[in-house]
């Protein structure tokens, strides 16, 4: 019997869902001193993605075991373009910290 609010143990994730909820790796030096140090990943994300949906879809589309995740929200930028004012995206940026013994290749290369 489904509920209308099902508890996080109780919500089984669609993996459709789960496909779309990572959005791109994001590759910067602070991101690599990050998974340098602590063996952890940065990756773009939905804005109303929760941190159960990213485990579970890094776990589903890396075959990785995820220790932890961490999210913060990064408000855009106001820029001027000429006369004129635009506005950059927010961001919703998810740390991901992975196992010991884990790894996650995202260059491309066939392991």
């Amino acid at each position: 019997m489904s509920r209308i609010n099902p508890t996080p143990a109780e919500r089984q994730f669609d993996e459709g869902r789960l496909m779309q909820v990572l959005v791109a790796p994001i590759i910067s030096e602070k991101a690599t001193m990050v998974a340098e140090k602590s063996n952890a990943v940065v990756f773009k994300v939905l804005r109303n993605a929760t941190k159960p949906e990213i485990k579970a879809a890094v776990e589903l589309l890396f075959k990785v075991d995820v220790k932890a995740v961490s999210v913060l929200n990064v408000k855009g930028k106001t820029k001027r373009f000429g006369r004129t004012m635009g506005r950059r995206a927010h961001v919703r940026k998810a740390y991901v910290l992975l196992k010991e013994g884990q790894a996650l290749n995202l260059s491309g290369e066939a392991a």
